[in-house]
């Protein structure tokens, strides 16, 4: 088995709603799995310029930054290369400035709005509940303090 390291970025798109706040989720495998939108940084590009193509990219819609919101880091095995990766995603709150959810590309099957609150509990994945968490806090005007995650020391940054 070999093993690599990669970089993502994605990002958790929220527009006003009912009072309160609503965010983009996106469906994969057969619907039965929630998640951000996110993809892989590529060469020479900001890890906030990616959040923003790959929120474009996997909502079909358009996002503003507004704050970093950390990152979360895991191991997964792809058997198609046989190797064990180490992923790091950094994520940022984006403000929704328009398109449409039908725009999304073929990765994705499908792409809600979901309440803020809603939406923690219905991610599959616990490190992007915490980046909801994050995002709420910001939203909320409790998280205006640097994120963890927001600027990584020398022995946390993955080698390319």
């Amino acid at each position: 088995m070999k093993y690599g390291r990669q970089i993502s970025s994605g990002g958790v798109l929220f527009r006003p709603a009912d009072g309160g706040y609503e965010v983009a989720v996106i469906r994969l495998k057969g619907g039965k799995v929630r998640a951000l939108p996110k993809g892989l940084v590529e060469e020479g590009e900001d890890p906030r310029d990616t959040a923003v193509r790959e929120v474009r990219e996997e909502t079909g819609m358009e996002g503003e930054p507004v704050a970093p919101l950390g990152y979360i880091r895991y191991y997964y095995y792809s058997p198609e290369e046989d190797t064990r990766y180490f992923k790091l995603v950094h994520f940022y709150l984006l403000r929704y400035r328009g398109g449409s959810e039908e725009g999304h590309d073929w990765e994705v099957e499908g792409v809600e709005w979901m309440p803020l609150r809603r939406a923690m509990k219905a991610l599959s994945y616990k490190g992007e509940r915490e980046i909801l968490e994050r995002a709420a806090a910001v939203l909320e005007g409790k998280g205006t303090e640097r994120h963890p995650g927001e600027r990584l020391e020398p022995d946390e940054r993955p080698r390319p």
